[in-house]
């Protein structure tokens, strides 16, 4: 009909290639018209595209007249096939107003259901339904709705109200109110309103409808939307599509029901359906965590020992029709869906379907089985899960055998364990993170605003809610676990405690939680290492045969190098060999060198780290057993490696015999005022070629021992850091290749070795060319690199870099993802003018960003060999990896 409002349903058409484009009409907007097309009951409705919602923003919270006629006509659509008018009084349609991002985003943004009641269409409402009573629920449920969302009263008001009513006449639950009593609240209802805004509830229709189509784009700019989409890596600019849809009801007796419903369990990827619903409630009660759901199927509430029936029990026609619409959309979108339905007197309708967010192990475990099941192929399912996600199942789990002193079970809403102090809101949660401690999130019931909290803790504990309410769904899609539905955990907000049962805590005790099986521990509870096999190993395999680039590991230890080849490394691209030096047993020697003031002062202190240095290296040697090493000389400024306060001066006196006075003027000659950028790197070895002579003599004799030993000839990369000129890995590889002669001449052992460098300079990226004249390899420092051309300090960004990231000065942190438009050029130059001098020159990634799925995509473009990660991240690098082959 036009390209700024699409209809769906009836006899709307939905061939319009924008109508099906997610970016458009979002990722809700899109299914709906998709499920319309194919025949599903839909109710009708239209979408307003997010382009409208990216205007309304930038323009001033206006609306243009174009569009208000779009979605005039648009509601016309959909009283024509309903055969209701909005704001007819005998007749009314009811719309419900929901917002509809292209990637979704739970509970992030606002909705508003009932919308179009007032004064008079409830009493239309109540004789067309024969219904008094769920035409007065109805009233007061979108008074307190729309006042929360649109008008900004605090919607506690609401619910101080709605308890009071229920303390007053000794009910439990909202469905025990009466019609007339529905009707008092909702005067009490629209006297809060008018109290707090000084004026009175909006009763004209079509104003109720512009100012929830406004909250709803307001919404995508809240602060919790902006949280979301920072951490999920969303982009800032989609803006969000607006649903308007026909209300069905939930709500009107026995007969009816709401709910939410996955076609395989989201926890652990096993096809069986997994969902909530509530007799009598419309689907904010499921979602919102205010009424603990029952279970969507018998077998489900049997293994629950729950009491009250499952909708398979209950329903069994309506439960029957939604089983075989579960494996038509199933087959249909070639994914596990999330779906959100509605059962009105008995009819089912279905309000919304989606990919539906998961956890790890059961995203590997649907990808898997999908391909064994002839739904998907290989490549389809590597591209399927999401690589960081895999960092949820890198991680230790609860000892099985450790003791457990269980404090109470609730619901096991997403899987995986966690200890840490107890929190009780989110400013809290980040206060304390931020201060390096653990913490688990303890609420009522979350909600959007607490997102930020969620993402600093180490797992979520409600007290309410089920295993679809929003603490469970963004749990899942964080990766962190959670118990929801702990109806024992009673929070006392004043004196910051709360009580699980019988047991009395406060804020700061410790406390576990085990995602799996829905346990709160008082306590921490001991952990087990992760068995990295099964579907995560057909999945690394079916990754591994379609990656070009190879994945090192970041790892000098021998702990973190045998982790990393159990997790796929094929080498090592970064062994930072500083990192050696701050052993307890070395510092003392190292800071004799550093505070020599002769050659021959320093070559006496580097004599005895010669052998410490040595057996470092055959043992990593021997782990890596014939895999590449690449070995990075001493890079770091001399300052780091300086005693620090009078205990430690007078220490290193005393070993070395030298007067501490001498030894604090020497200390301050090597003072600098940038150190960064001062006498590091390369520097060092032009100054002090006797370190640089050390190390390589430490590496090349432990290579040879290997090779005779086990032979497994290591294939050492010697590496020389912040070269800026050719000059400088000239002057360094002579030294390098000097060492190599003697020591294969004293070993009668002679091995294949490269000399190359670390790219972490703008200049040195400017200057490849003549650089990959000496240099055999180049390994890109990302981190430097992107310090040196940003002018950013790493270590001090924080301050600033989350702002710059809301802004949209940066579409994502730079020290986290590359920046491809910028630091990315200087490596696309780099490669370019390297390999044009050197041809099949060696090209890696070493910085974190090699753990990185987005900048390993463009290094998979750029044509690099390899990237390294740290330990924990091979796995994600090499599906990364994968996933940049094969698009």
């Amino acid at each position: 009909m036009n390209d700024t409002v699409f209809t769906f349903g009836g006899n709307a058409p939905h061939s319009n290639a924008r109508q099906k484009d997610k970016t458009v009409t979002g990722g809700k907007g899109a299914n709906l018209a998709e499920m319309a097309s194919i025949g599903l009951p839909v109710p009708p409705g239209f979408t307003i595209v997010t382009e409208e919602c990216l205007k309304y923003l930038a323009g001033g919270s206006d609306f243009s007249e174009k569009l208000r006629a779009d979605v005039a006509d648009a509601l016309r659509h959909v009283e024509e096939t309903v055969g209701k008018g909005f704001g007819n009084a005998a007749d009314p349609l009811l719309v419900s107003v929901r917002s509809g991002a292209a990637i979704s985003m739970p509970g992030m943004m606002d909705t508003v259901l009932n919308l179009g009641l007032n004064d008079e269409t409830v009493e239309g409402l109540a004789r067309t339904s024969g219904d008094e009573r769920f035409a007065w629920d109805s009233y007061r449920r979108f008074i307190q709705m729309y006042g929360d969302v649109v008008l900004g009263v605090d919607h506690g008001l609401f619910e101080e109200a709605l308890e009071i009513a229920k303390e007053d006449n000794g009910y439990y639950a909202d469905t025990e109110l009466s019609a007339d009593e529905w009707k008092t609240l909702v005067a009490q209802y629209k006297s809060i309103v008018e109290e707090e805004l000084g004026s009175p509830f909006p009763q004209d229709p079509i104003e109720q409808l512009w100012g929830a189509i406004s909250a709803v784009f307001d919404s995508w700019d809240t602060e919790r939307a902006k949280v979301y989409r920072r951490l999920n890596d969303i982009p800032h600019d989609m803006g969000t599509a607006v649903n308007v849809q026909a209300m069905v009801f939930g709500n009107m007796g026995d007969t009816s029901a709401t709910g939410v419903a996955f076609t395989r369990d989201p926890s652990t990827g096993e096809k069986a359906y997994y969902g909530e619903w509530l007799v009598n409630a419309q689907g904010e009660d499921v979602v919102a965590g205010i009424r603990t759901p029952q279970y969507l199927t018998r077998a489900r509430r049997e293994a629950a020992g729950a009491d009250k029936p499952s909708m398979e029990e209950a329903m069994p026609e309506a439960f029957a029709e939604l089983s075989h619409l579960f494996d038509l959309l199933e087959r249909h979108y070639t994914d596990m869906q999330d779906i959100e339905f509605t059962v009105q007197q008995g009819k089912l309708w279905l309000l919304q379907t989606r990919n539906g967010k998961r956890t790890a192990k059961a995203a590997l475990k649907m990808a898997v089985d999908m391909v064994d099941e002839g739904l998907i192929d290989e490549k389809t399912a590597i591209l399927r899960v999401d690589p960081m996600a895999l960092d949820q199942l890198l991680h230790p789990t609860l000892d099985p055998d450790a003791p457990r002193d269980v404090l109470t079970t609730g619901l096991p809403a997403s899987p995986g364990a966690a200890s840490g102090k107890i929190v009780l809101d989110a400013d809290t949660a980040e206060l304390w993170a931020n201060r390096g401690e653990k913490v688990i999130l303890v609420r009522v019931e979350t909600s959007p605003e607490d997102i930020h909290g969620m993402h600093a803790a180490t797992g979520i504990l409600t007290a309410r809610g089920g295993m679809t309410s929003h603490a469970a769904v963004v749990a899942r899609g964080m990766g962190r676990p959670c118990v929801s539905g702990a109806s024992q955990v009673s929070i006392a907000r004043e004196g910051r405690t709360l009580s699980i049962g019988d047991r009395e805590l406060s804020e700061g005790d410790i406390i576990t939680i085990d995602g799996a099986n829905g346990q709160v521990m008082a306590g921490e509870v001991a952990t087990i290492e992760p068995e990295l096999a099964g579907d995560f190993g057909t999945l690394m395999e079916w990754a591994d045969k379609h990656r070009r680039m190879r994945v090192r590991t970041n790892a000098e230890t021998e702990t973190e190098c045998r982790m990393a080849r159990q997790f796929g490394a094929e080498g090592i691209g970064l062994c930072r060999t500083e990192h050696m030096f701050f052993d307890a047993g070395r510092i003392s020697a190292v800071r004799e060198m550093i505070l020599a003031d002769t050659e021959k002062g320093r070559r006496a202190a580097l004599d005895k780290l010669l052998p410490e240095q040595r057996s470092d290296f055959v043992t990593i040697f021997e782990v890596m057993a014939g895999l590449p090493c690449t070995i990075r000389l001493l890079d770091p400024p001399l300052h780091e490696f300086l005693p620090h306060g009078d205990t430690e001066f007078e220490e290193l006196a005393e070993a070395t015999g030298v007067p501490i006075e001498k030894l604090r003027r020497r200390a301050g000659e090597l003072h600098e005022f940038n150190p960064m950028l001062g006498h590091r790197g390369c520097r060092l070895g032009i100054t002090y070629p006797e370190i640089y002579e050390m190390q390589a003599r430490a590496i090349f004799e432990a290579a040879c021992q290997v090779a005779r030993d086990s032979g497994d000839a290591p294939v050492p990369e010697i590496m020389i850091p912040l070269v800026a000129t050719r000059r400088e890995l000239e002057l360094l590889k002579a030294v390098v290749d000097r060492v190599a002669t003697d020591v294969f001449a004293d070993t009668g052992t002679t091995l294949e070795y490269l000399v190359g460098t670390m790219i972490e300079l703008p200049r040195a990226a400017l200057m490849a060319g003549e650089i990959a004249e000496v240099g055999e390899f180049f390994s890109f420092g990302t981190n430097d690199l992107t310090q040196t051309t940003l002018g950013v300090s790493r270590d001090d960004a924080g301050r600033f870099l989350t702002t710059y990231v809301d802004k949209g000065i940066f579409a994502r942190d730079p020290f986290v993802s590359l920046d491809v438009d910028g630091v990315g050029q200087l490596v696309e130059l780099a490669v370019e003018r390297g390999r044009a001098t050197r041809e099949g020159l060696k090209l890696g990634i070493c910085g974190e960003h090699g753990g990185d799925p987005a900048s390993i995509a463009f290094c998979d473009r750029t044509g690099l060999d390899y990237v390294s990660a740290s330990p924990y991240r091979v796995p994600i690098a090499r599906l990364a990896a994968a996933q940049a082959s094969l698009r």
